[in-house]
């Protein structure tokens, strides 16, 4: 009896390591994007975010680059607190994005050029691969 509450007292414990992995890197890519988009209007880069028609494809692109590179940190969070199997909660990071990604583009769908927020959709999985990535090779390699 005793070993069986052992057992379920590891894998809750397992479990709820790996919710905190994933929000983990959650948090990250969701709090730098958001802090680098503030960053951006704060220094008169970037337009207010009431007005998302006037921002230019250049401003997109950087928009998508700092996203992306924030994607695959924030993929290789969750590998790395994960439990076990970092590439699968690297890519629990990645579904959830492409679901949130998903839901924004058909929310703003009219709100500026549509190449933008169907990138993000395209690039959310693959980046969070590659965190994961990084994380399995460096830690193969150590």
């Amino acid at each position: 009896m005793r070993e069986i509450a052992m057992g379920e007292t590891q894998n809750s414990r397992r479990i709820g390591r790996s919710i905190l992995a994933v929000l983990a890197g959650m948090v990250t890519v969701v709090a730098l994007s958001i802090g680098t988009d503030v960053v951006l209007h704060a220094a008169g880069i970037t337009p207010g975010f009431d007005e998302p028609k006037k921002f230019t494809n250049g401003l997109l692109a950087l928009a998508t680059v700092y996203r992306t590179l924030y994607g695959v940190l924030g993929g290789y969070i969750a590998a790395r607190l994960a439990p076990s199997r970092p590439m699968g909660h690297a890519l629990v990071l990645g579904v959830i994005g492409l679901v949130v990604s998903v839901a924004g583009a058909i929310v703003m769908r009219d709100a500026g050029p549509a190449w933008y927020p169907w990138t993000l959709v395209v690039l959310a999985i693959p980046q969070c691969w590659l965190g994961g990535k990084v994380f399995v090779m460096n830690s193969a390699s150590s």
